[in-house]
């Protein structure tokens, strides 16, 4: 018998005891019962959907299933009548585990007024998509709610009237006002949650002047506190230029105290008459 002949001997018994032995660990392991691990779990209420704010809770809103007993989340319920008929505080995901500090008190109803913290006051504005910071301005946010107020025979003021507060809601409504077309008017209504005392602010702001919110950064806590701006100042303030200085640009020599031009001759003096509604502008000789 040849080399050849007694390799390829070799290689083929090689390869059927290999796979006989591959055929005999899978048979037993096949005949190796199936152990299951018996987790220990309870029911838990969940969404059965997405659930927003306000809302009052169902039986199609809500549903038992299986939770882990190690992983249970503190506060919530093992009953679906539990849940069932009480308002939502704030908006809920699908599959979510529902806790009582979600939801509003039994009998407290539905909608806005349970959200409302005790001792605070909510207070809607009437704004547009700019003064609402074009819809950045959302549920959660906190903002500044700055008045421009323009008093009878006094100039223009603008001054941060109330600080860091909530914003509950923000929505489109549709006002009895028609526009040209015939169609209801649309405006954004955005409703803060304040104290009585800022409500009266926002209330008088509101009603003598304008209102724009200014967005907060929410781990920003600090009251905002200002003495406004008024309409002078303003017009007297420096304009900053926004374009950076160039270093290669050549400075002005100061000029020598001995070419130094002698200062201009002062101007003619200026009383301002108001008579009733008219300014104007008398000189003095």
């Amino acid at each position: 018998m040849s080399r050849r002949n007694r390799t390829i001997i070799v290689l083929g018994v090689a390869v059927a005891m290999a796979a006989l032995a591959s055929l005999g660990v899978y048979a037993a392991i096949q005949r190796v019962p199936v152990r299951e691990v018996e987790v220990a779990h309870r029911f838990v209420v969940v969404a059965s959907r997405a659930v927003a704010v306000g809302t009052l809770l169902t039986n199609d809103h809500v549903k038992l299933v299986a939770w882990p007993e190690k992983a249970l989340v503190p506060g919530s319920f093992a009953d679906v009548d539990a849940v069932v008929g009480r308002g939502v505080l704030v908006s809920v995901l699908e599959h979510e585990p529902l806790t009582e500090s979600k939801l509003a008190p039994r009998d407290a109803g539905a909608g806005l007024p349970p959200t409302i913290t005790t001792g605070m006051r909510a207070i809607s504005i009437k704004v547009n998509e700019v003064i609402g910071v074009a819809g950045f301005v959302v549920p959660g946010t906190r903002v500044d709610v700055v008045a421009v107020v323009n008093e009878r025979g006094k100039e223009s003021v603008s001054r941060v009237v109330v600080s860091n507060v909530r914003v509950l809601t923000a929505g489109t409504r549709y006002d009895q006002e028609k526009t040209k077309d015939g169609k209801p008017m649309p405006s954004t209504v955005v409703t803060l949650m304040v104290t009585p005392q800022d409500a009266e602010r926002v209330a008088l702001a509101a009603t003598e002047g304008k209102i724009v919110l200014a967005l907060r950064n929410p781990l920003d806590t600090d009251l905002t506190d200002t003495v406004g701006v008024p309409l002078s100042a303003l017009m007297r303030q420096p304009i900053a230029s926004a374009r950076p200085a160039n270093p290669n640009a050549t400075r002005p020599t100061p000029p020598s105290e001995k070419t130094a031009s002698a200062p201009p001759p002062p101007g003619p003096y200026m009383v301002e008459a108001i008579r009733a509604a008219k300014r104007t502008q008398e000189v003095v000789q």
